[in-house]
């Protein structure tokens, strides 16, 4: 085993180069006596409005709440159904159903691996009542073929950004082509805090106005419920960590893409294969995933030479015990079941070295000969 470790991601190596920066916004907060939605929070909340290009940003407490949220201020619940696709994190259905409305899933690209608008006319019924697509692994869905059948239908939708900040598609970043968007600030994400937190998005007043009321109680004024409402706060001190991290963003989104291409110029041409990105589209590279016939194998042989890999996910949501057997739409996902024995993470964060990454490159195509020559 190799002495010399390397992460799948790697939040603290994000501290370390901001270290200064951080402290000082932390040693900020403690001193300024506002530990609950306060002047970060705020600021925040405008700088995160701005950078996706919308009016209004809600902070939550965690990607998952901000789902949750989202789904209530557009009234979906008992008797609604929302149509997403299976191969994602589970808090895209567990929201769905915490609302009391009913997933309806639909099978993925096979190659932007992201919900297939092809196939929404064969789910779609009179019970629809919304979209969510997912940004996986930070590419874009196919937003505006999806946007033309909401419209069509009279859907919302309702945008899954938690590995997105900063996609983009034709030139407009993900999270703004919706009626609302979630993020996710989750330590791993591309912009990440240093614990859980997440947000609400929309170009719609009245609709932002419903997610703030929903987000605290349904206070408008302090101790008064207009709404039934949650606690689901951004913290402080979160906030402040992100707002040191926002300003670097995009510049370790174009590290990711150096990554990548590193990834994808060694390793092309080899029995892996490889992710793509579509025409116009910028990905930002959240994870880089290959695909493997010999998964297991290739796992264990990287962690056995020091190098962290992972799996984006070991199984759809529609094959996991809490949700097997009774999904909508989870008998005819072909593209999802096939995709997810093959699929493997490769490390990814914006402070790995070149070299780290040329030394995975070299472990995947010493693993592949040695895979080749036992056939």
């Amino acid at each position: 085993m190799n002495d010399h470790q390397i992460s799948l991601a790697n939040p603290k190596a994000a501290f370390e180069e901001h270290r200064e920066e951080i402290q000082a916004a932390i040693d900020r907060f403690l001193h300024s006596g506002s530990y609950i939605l306060g002047q970060e929070v705020k600021a925040f909340e405008t700088a995160f409005a701005s950078f996706i290009g919308l009016k209004h940003c809600v902070t939550v407490n965690s990607g998952t709440d901000a789902l949750i949220i989202a789904l209530k201020a557009l009234d979906i619940g008992v008797g609604d159904e929302v149509i997403t696709v299976s191969h994602t994190a589970v808090a895209t259905v567990a929201a769905i159903e915490i609302c009391g409305a009913t997933p309806v899933l639909v099978d993925v690209d096979p190659k932007s691996y992201c919900l297939n608008p092809e196939l929404l006319e064969t789910v779609v019924s009179e019970k629809t009542k919304a979209i969510l697509p997912v940004h996986l692994y930070g590419h874009p869905a196919d937003m505006p073929s999806i946007m033309k059948f909401a419209k069509e239908h009279g859907l919302f939708v309702i945008e899954d950004c938690a590995q997105a900040h900063g996609t983009s598609l034709n030139g407009q970043v993900v999270g703004s082509f919706g009626d609302i968007a979630c993020f996710s600030f989750y330590p791993t994400k591309n912009l990440g805090a240093m614990g859980d937190g997440g947000a609400v998005l929309t170009n719609q007043s009245a609709l932002a106005e419903k997610v703030l009321l929903l987000r605290q109680y349904g206070w408008r004024k302090r101790y008064i419920s207009e709404i039934q409402g949650f606690n689901t706060r951004l913290d402080e001190i979160q906030a402040a960590i992100l707002n040191v991290k926002l300003p670097f963003l995009l510049d370790d989104n174009i590290r990711r893409r150096k990554i990548a291409d590193v990834y994808s110029q060694a390793l092309q041409g080899t029995g892996y294969l490889l992710p793509t990105t579509v025409t116009n589209a910028i990905h930002t590279w959240h994870l880089y995933v290959i695909q493997t016939d010999n998964r297991e194998d290739l796992s264990a042989f990287l962690h056995q030479n020091g190098v962290g890999c992972g799996v984006h996910y070991p199984q759809a949501v529609h094959q996991q015990p809490a949700y097997r057997n009774r999904l909508k739409g989870s008998d005819h996902l072909p593209v999802t079941e096939k995709l997810v024995p093959r699929i493997l993470s490769l490390p990814m964060y914006p402070q790995l070295p070149l070299d780290d990454v040329k030394r995975v490159c070299d472990l995947l195509l010493t693993q592949e000969r040695v895979h080749w020559s036992s056939r």
